[in-house]
């Protein structure tokens, strides 16, 4: 239950400091700038509140959900009442706020990020540890810990919002005008470089379990070579200007050269590792061992036991090396306001079988049912393919008693990484696994879902290493795993391995803006079926918007005018 009690700590708002107009109101229970961060208890709840910035309220600010929306790889799915994710799918924007939370939360944990940064140099915390040293690198932990997820902040809103207003400090005004895209990513890099130098090099391997999920140094060389990649890619293939550098806010830069160094740091000192099997990184490959029931009979054949959550010690599974950064997931309850649900997985309930209940697939809404020829064009050998897509009318699959129909987009295709997962408690009753595992009593269909969402994974780190330096020794590495043979580098292959390895895992549209195939990425014409009717499904991506979403309208009015729309909107 420890897990738990972490998850559900972190569903509490720890609202220290926030946006201005919430600085000159009462401080409840004496917390405030000036008292607050005198002790590491302070400071831990303080951290708290930065990550609590990663749940929103609003299904389309969630990151990975607003990026699979936008890929080739997913369709909008859902039902005739699903209107905004057929809106955003076809690159529409629905209402003029869609994405406000994405950009009012990040906003709120940089804020939360940048007192921690400020305020606890200034405090000495001799007294709680054993030793001046011990306590310096609490300090310098913290502030490496809130370093890091200010960049990651700014990166979320990068991505998506291009340029965006830098807010470094407390002091620094909260009406700036947005930066330029290059200035904002010399914020972002800055950031994840100056985290990577200021935490320290314990292997994950010897983290203690109440540090999971949290950022750490070899988190930050991770991040550091995803933000290259974006940044260099979408400078060259969108923007017309090539360049091999990352930019620094100080004036200097990253090279190619100096990224591979912290991939390689990562590869050679993390203790982070892949999986021996693919598909024991989802929670599917438990199943199998509930209650003694074959659920899953191709996963019982081939021997699958999923190796946990984040950690190398989990109460449920034989230990996950491979996923580095995990946003934690609880659950959630109506009487808790937007919130409720916000600490709930919804990938896994929106991208669920709509209207269909079986073991061991739960019931979602059906949103971001699978393009055909992804599944069709994918090599059968390939152990990722049925790893990661979920075929409808397949016993083995457990879904044999499929009732097709019950939506829009239906191509008999669904995520299978997040999706809802239940099987027989051992008493008879169909329950959510999550449910059962953590012991919690409400069991509410869209309240279940406490799998971790993986924002970085180590198959990544090796794929990044690849493409940055034109080798497939790291690719190669991911193919082995997945049962297939070795490779010669060539950026197609490449762009194939990451297409297949992290499909559905909010990646794919950013790799399709940075490589300058998104303006291409849409030309076909697929048939599906709509609420049981034959139908065509195709989107209209506009090449001026650039790879951006909209600036929420509410911010532009806010704004006086200092902020422009994005082009395109």
């Amino acid at each position: 239950m420890k897990k738990l009690k972490y998850l559900l700590a972190l569903s509490v708002v720890v609202t220290v400091v926030s946006c201005s107009d919430k600085l000159d109101t009462e401080n409840l229970y004496g917390k405030s700038l000036e008292t607050f961060y005198s002790t590491p208890q302070d400071i831990d709840e303080a951290m708290a509140g930065v990550y609590n910035a990663m749940y929103t309220s609003s299904v389309h600010s969630n990151e990975a959900m607003a990026a699979n929306l936008l890929s080739d790889m997913m369709l909008a799915g859902g039902g005739p009442d699903d209107k905004s994710a057929k809106w955003v799918d076809n690159f529409e924007d629905p209402v003029e706020d869609t994405y406000r939370d994405l950009w009012v939360q990040s906003y709120n944990g940089i804020a939360r990020a940048n007192a921690i940064i400020e305020k606890t140099p200034d405090n000495d915390f001799s007294s709680f540890f054993d030793s001046p040293e011990e306590a310096e690198a609490f300090k310098t932990e913290a502030i490496g810990e809130a370093t890091f997820m200010r960049g990651f902040y700014y990166f979320r809103m990068a991505k998506f919002f291009g340029g965006v207003p830098l807010i470094a400090s407390l002091e620094d005004p909260k009406d700036a005008p947005r930066a330029t895209l290059s200035e904002t990513y010399a914020r972002i890099a800055s950031d994840f470089k100056a985290a990577a130098d200021m935490l320290s090099d314990t292997p994950f391997t010897g983290i203690s379990s109440d540090r999971y999920g949290h950022a750490n140094k070899w988190v930050a060389q991770a991040y550091i070579a995803r933000a290259y990649l974006y940044y260099t890619g979408y400078m060259t293939n969108i923007e017309g200007q090539a360049t091999t550098d990352l930019p620094l806010a100080d004036g200097g830069s990253l090279s190619k050269n100096d990224v591979l160094t912290y991939l390689n740091d990562i590869t050679a000192n993390s203790g982070h590792a892949l999986a021996s099997d693919f598909r024991n990184i989802w929670p599917y490959s438990y199943v199998n061992q509930a209650s003694g029931n074959d659920v899953l009979p191709w996963a019982t054949t081939e021997g699958l036991s999923w190796i946990g959550q984040q950690g190398h010690s989990p109460t449920y599974g034989t230990g996950n090396y491979e996923s580095m950064f995990v946003q934690r997931y609880s659950f959630g309850d109506w009487g808790w306001g937007s919130i409720g649900n916000a600490v709930t997985n919804r990938l896994c309930l929106f991208q669920g079988i709509r209207d269909n209940s079986m073991e061991p697939f739960g019931q979602g809404w059906g949103w971001c049912t699978i393009n055909t020829n992804l599944w069709n064009d994918w090599d059968d050998a390939d152990l990722r393919k049925v790893g990661s897509i979920l075929e409808m009318g397949n016993a083995d699959q457990g879904t044999g008693s499929y009732q097709a129909d019950k939506g829009d987009h239906e191509t008999g295709l669904f995520n299978k990484k997040y999706s809802a997962i239940q099987h027989n408690d051992g008493t008879g009753a169909i329950r959510g696994m999550f449910v059962q595992m953590y012991g919690w009593g409400n069991d509410d269909m869209q309240l279940m879902h406490a799998q971790d969402f993986i924002y970085m994974r180590y198959a990544d780190v090796l794929l990044m290493h690849s493409e940055i330096s034109e080798t497939a020794d790291g690719m190669n590495a991911v193919r082995a795993r997945a049962g297939m043979p070795a490779v010669g580098y060539s950026l197609d292959a490449l762009k194939q391995e990451r297409m297949h390895e992290l499909a559905f895992e909010g990646l794919r549209w950013f790799d399709l803006v940075r490589w300058g195939d998104v303006d291409t990425a849409f030309a076909y014409v697929l048939n599906v079926r709509n609420s049981g009717v034959d139908a065509t499904y195709n989107v209209n991506y506009r090449p001026e918007t650039k790879g951006l979403i909209p600036i929420p309208e509410t911010e532009i009015r806010l704004s006086n005018g200092v902020y422009e729309q994005n082009p395109g909107w």
